[in-house]
């Protein structure tokens, strides 16, 4: 058996006899089964011959690339790349990939990587070029992917840190309890002060915590916290200290793992405060996770909930009290205008999709509901607003196919530009014609050409796109 020596240029590994004459143009589409395109080039870089076996390709007619020199098939930021292989490919030197750009028919450019090799003393060289546009957007969407998780993980971090700010600050004792271990946790300053004497509370059994005749009840507090089914929390007088204790537990889970939340109130201040209808709606409405803003005629803001500063990032209600609402909602002069005509004309606006700006200039998705009360001559106005998550989003596209009427097409007004409206309609009405003269032609894909005026390359080329008959059969 022969061993050929490491050196850098291997010898054929086929003898000359063993393809006989065989036509430029046949190998020339052998070669482009290894690829994409496969263009051979005379010695003055002009093409003699290519070969395609990548109909998708978006790119302008390949027919008229021969006899053209090679560089005019490119873009103009493409041609001293083109002129550097083929001097590289003439002089023999180590083979490179390139990534060059060629026109395509709807204005912008498609990248193909492309080697050069020169073939012998008679100067021809054959290119073999790959479409990698898949790669590209697979690493468009990591690149996406990552940074959604990014931002995930940025808001992860801020609502641990407002948790934490409001843990150690609140007056309130509060204990957080390993729910298989039954000992502390955490504990804020205020549990420290009122039941942690001198030492840390943080790895102490949650019984031992109280007096001895206390223990069991605080251990049978947690049991039934845990077999609750109930939303009230579960609660008992215990005594720490010598200090009577109303203490309360309700069950939770983190990371795979369960926590009891223990409330602790003296029982001096433990009676329940009388409060009326009204003051629990704001209450339950202060802590709605949807964002609620009221404001004037003008879109002043007058007041809003918590969840509200939270989507815009403002740390206080008096930095957005008195700001105008279009500040952060609506894009101008798109879908603010058709909202705001929607809610005086009709006086409710329900689930509206829109963009939501934060003080740092990040853009939100997200669905408006709003309200025009009237009192006295003034009135107001009431929006909700709801973060809407990817997931959303993608199911609440419909395709184009199924837009028949001009109250879907509004729909898209606002969130999808005009010109991806009528590209996509183009290819609509595009892919009806062509199911329609496969139709009538018996799916004979020569005639289908020929009633559609357009060459059998260009058909193909359009069915592959369009997922439309079966390939493997190309002889109709």
């Amino acid at each position: 058996m022969e061993h050929r020596p490491p050196n850098q240029n291997f010898g054929p590994l086929l003898q000359p006899a063993a393809l006989g004459d065989l036509e430029a143009s046949i190998a020339v589409k052998v070669l482009a089964a290894g690829g994409d395109v496969a263009i051979v080039i005379d010695r003055d870089g002009v093409i003699c011959d290519l070969a395609v076996g990548n109909s998708d390709l978006q790119l302008d007619d390949f027919e008229s690339w021969v006899n053209k020199p090679w560089s005019d098939t490119v873009t103009q930021d493409s041609r001293p790349k083109v002129e550097e292989m083929l001097r590289d490919a003439a002089s023999d030197k180590a083979i490179r990939w390139r990534e060059l750009n060629h026109p395509s028919r709807r204005g912008d450019s498609v990248s193909l990587r492309y080697v050069a090799v020169g073939t012998g003393d008679d100067g021809r060289i054959i290119a073999i070029g790959r479409d990698h546009r898949a790669a590209s957007v697979l690493q468009q969407r990591l690149l996406q992917a990552q940074q959604s998780m990014e931002r995930d993980y940025a808001r992860m971090r801020t609502s641990e840190s407002r948790y934490r700010m409001l843990f150690q600050s609140t007056s309130e004792a509060v204990l957080i309890i390993d729910g298989s271990t039954r000992r502390v946790a955490e504990a804020n300053p205020a549990a420290d002060r009122l039941i942690g004497g001198d030492g840390s509370l943080v790895g102490k059994p949650f019984s031992r915590l109280f007096a001895v005749q206390n223990q069991e009840d605080a251990a049978s507090l947690l049991s039934v916290a845990q077999a609750s089914t109930s939303r009230a929390a579960p609660q008992t007088n215990l005594t720490s200290n010598g200090r009577q204790l109303n203490v309360s537990a309700s069950l939770f889970r983190q990371d795979r793992s369960m926590h009891f939340l223990v409330r602790l109130v003296p029982a001096e201040r433990s009676e329940p405060i009388a409060v009326d209808s009204n003051h629990r709606m704001l209450a339950a409405i202060n802590l709605l996770p949807d964002g609620l803003v009221v404001t004037d005629r003008e879109l002043n803001i007058l007041t809003e909930n918590s969840a509200f500063l939270d989507l815009v990032h403002l740390p206080t209600p008096e930095q957005a009290n008195g700001e105008t609402l279009t500040r952060f909602l609506g894009r101008p002069g798109v879908d603010r205008n058709i909202l705001l005509e929607n809610l005086v004309k009709y006086g409710v606006v329900r689930n509206f999709p829109t963009v939501l700006q934060t003080q740092f200039g990040e853009l939100e998705d997200v669905e408006v509901c709003a309200v025009s009360v009237t009192e006295g001559e003034d009135g107001f106005y009431g929006f909700s607003i709801r973060r809407v998550t990817r997931r959303e989003m993608e199911r609440g596209q419909q395709p184009l196919e199924l837009v028949r009427s001009p109250a879907d097409m509004s729909e898209l007004v606002g969130r999808v530009s005009l010109k991806e409206i009528v590209r996509d309609t183009t290819d609509f009405v595009e892919r009806l014609c062509i199911e329609a003269a496969l139709d009538l032609t018996g799916n004979n894909r020569a005639s289908a050409a020929e009633i559609l005026g357009v060459s059998r390359q260009s058909l193909y080329s359009k069915l592959h796109r369009f997922g439309i008959g079966n390939f493997e059969d190309d002889g109709q």
